[in-house]
Parts: C-alpha cells; structure tokens; sequence
C-alpha cells in the first residue's frame, strides 16, 4: 500500500489586514507523510481569544452536532492516551505477533536463499520467525493527547503519530510512516478586521490524524 495524497488541513500564518488580524488555517491537498499537523503559531493578543460567553459547552456541541467524537476529542484534560512511545510500540508488535500471519508472510520461503542450497527449516522454527519477522516490522499508531488552545473546541485532539525510534526493516533502512489519514471537525474561532471593528466566530474546520502507519522507505 502507498501514501495516498487526501485534502488535508494544512496550518498556514497569514495577517488579513497589515498590523492587525489573526493565523487561520486554508485547506489544500497536502500527502499523508506530512502528518501530524505542526504546531500552529496564533496571534498573541489575547483580544483574539474567546470570551468566557463564547465558551459555552452546550451552544458548542449544538454547532459542532454529530462531527462531535468523545475518542479523539475532549474538552476537558483528558488521561494519558498511550504508555510512552516504545512501550506502547513493544506491546502493540507483541500482541500482533500472537495472532494470525497475513498470507504474504506465510508465501515466505525461508529456506529457499538466492544462491546455494536449500535449507531445511522446521515448521515449528518457521512460524516463529515469521511471527518474529511481522512483530518486528510492525508500525503501530501511537495516540497522545494535544491541547489545541483556548481558539480551538474541543480545545483536546487525540493525535497519532507512527514509531520512529528505531528502523522497522532488516537490513536497517526503513521506517514506520504514515499511509493513511482521517479527518475530524472542529471549531476555530475566527477572527476578521482589527480592534472594536474585528468581527469573530466559531467556524468548522477538518483537522487531518495519521490512522495508520506501514514500514517504508
């Protein structure tokens, strides 16, 4: 499977008057492997920031309607989503390796090399190296939670991200990266003009997360 190319959000800083206005974020096609999102930049002036009036959770949900998912967003701070990276990668790989080998693993002659005789490789040995091999090269997602900030509600998204600790191929040379991405709405509270003539409100927009991840090159 390769990087497929989706209409991604894509965060871009521009001012909508000279000496005035506020970061807002454009959609374009961007590619999967540019995932996750960086860190967007916003305007410091807390004047762009919404009121404690703007902030009201049941006038939100009503807006945001059913685009509202309590698996990857939170208003309030949410639990830890992931023991740390590696962890969570060891006991993801472990419990993938208990369960049943694809059947492009299981085509896999071990015993047949390019050049010189073939080997004899047991069926007990066979298997478990074949599970170790898909153990090995497996890429999971890996969620932690992300404060968006005050502009943003729910201000909480569960973002994953691919292990890239360490090669994920043999020989060495290859990582986990994304391949495919999902699209979740929010609100961005959105400012136009400056001073007492700016005008704000809440607005949906698609945030992009890495739903899955494959060894590649």
């Amino acid at each position: 499977m390769t990087a497929i190319g989706a209409l991604l959000l894509c965060s871009c800083l521009g001012l909508l008057r000279p000496g005035g206005g506020q970061p807002f974020l454009r959609l374009r096609p961007s590619p999967s492997d540019n995932l996750p999102v960086k860190d967007i930049v916003e305007h410091p002036d807390p004047e762009y920031d919404p009121k404690e009036q703007d902030l009201d959770e049941r006038t939100l949900r009503k807006k945001l309607g059913s685009h509202f998912d309590p698996g990857f967003m939170a208003v309030a701070v949410p639990g830890p989503a992931n023991a740390s990276g590696a962890e969570a990668a060891a006991a993801a790989a472990a419990g993938r390796a208990r369960g049943a080998l694809p059947a492009e693993l299981r085509r896999l002659e071990l015993g047949a090399p390019p050049h010189g005789p073939r080997l004899r490789v047991g069926k007990k040995a066979r298997r478990k190296v074949l599970q170790w091999l898909w153990a090995y090269t497996y890429c999971p997602v890996l969620y932690t939670w992300k404060d968006l900030g005050v502009r943003f509600w729910p201000r909480y998204i569960k973002e994953g991200n691919c292990f890239a600790e360490k090669s994920c191929s043999l020989p060495e040379g290859m990582f986990c990266k994304p391949v495919k991405s999902v699209t979740k709405t929010f609100l961005r509270w959105h400012c136009q003009g400056w001073s007492s003539q700016k005008y704000c409100t809440w607005i949906p927009v698609q945030y992009p997360l890495i739903s899955e991840c494959k060894c590649s090159c």
